[in-house]
């Protein structure tokens, strides 16, 4: 994807999984990345990766169901880059894998807090500058228990069914805007909170969040400008091929 060259990406939890190895794949395509996540250590050792290959890479390490932590981040984001193009919602925690009935109200609500509250947040701190550009592409992270419900998933998976209840508002709202709001599904990929999920998983069976990378710069890049308000799982999709 040519047209990712130079382009504003911001990438939540991107200190490890899915969200570091696409911070990885963005700067390495040219993008000015802007990272946050929770773990200092991670995140600054993800920069240092990125500034090793001449990438473009700022930092933030925060909390994103903090308001404050977040206004904070998008500040400084336009504040060094001067705008945004894309924002991928990719933080979000698993919380517990047992019946409601053994669920802690604790876990719940920071579950909640975390995967739903913190991509609004994300998204209405960047939403200014997108409707001002009239330009742009957020994408949020579902998961294969996001529009369909399966036991001893609790707060995560009723958190995903609202990831994609605001992706499909919020699409619907940027129309006029032309911001485009499309949801990915990555599919189970090797990752730690995989196997935190599935401790007994055979996780070399699994495809590496390397593998789906290339969905993620279509969604970015200039060739989706009128994909909006869709829902990809990610392994089974094909990326258009730009002659």
């Amino acid at each position: 994807m040519n047209d990712i060259k130079n382009k504003v990406v911001v990438i939540t939890g991107a200190s490890k999984g899915l969200g570091a190895t696409l911070a990885r794949g963005f700067a390495r395509s040219g993008a000015k990345v802007a990272l946050c996540a929770r773990g200092k250590g991670e995140l600054e050792k993800i920069e240092q990766e990125i500034i090793n290959e001449d990438g473009t890479v700022f930092t933030l390490p925060i909390d994103v169901k903090i308001p404050d932590h977040v206004d904070n981040f998008a500040s400084a984001t336009i504040d060094k880059y001067g705008r945004v193009d894309a924002v991928i919602n990719n933080a979000s925690i698993l919380g517990q894998r047992v019946p409601v009935s053994d669920y802690q109200y604790s876990t719940w609500n920071n579950v909640i807090d975390v995967n739903i509250n913190g991509i609004f947040l994300m998204t209405k701190a960047f939403l200014p500058a997108l409707m001002k550009q009239r330009s742009g592409s957020i994408i949020n992270l579902s998961s294969g228990v996001g529009n369909k419900g399966k036991p001893r998933w609790g707060a995560y998976c009723v958190s995903k069914f609202g990831v994609e209840g605001f992706s499909y508002m919020l699409a619907e709202e940027m129309r006029e805007y032309t911001v485009r709001v499309n949801i990915v599904n990555p599919g189970g990929l090797a990752t730690d909170m995989r196997r935190a999920a599935y401790p007994e998983e055979d996780q070399s069976r699994l495809k590496k969040p390397e593998d789906i990378l290339e969905v993620f710069l279509y969604l970015v890049s200039d060739a989706s400008k009128d994909m909006t308000g869709e829902r990809i799982n990610a392994q089974e999709f094909t990326v258009p091929q730009v002659s």
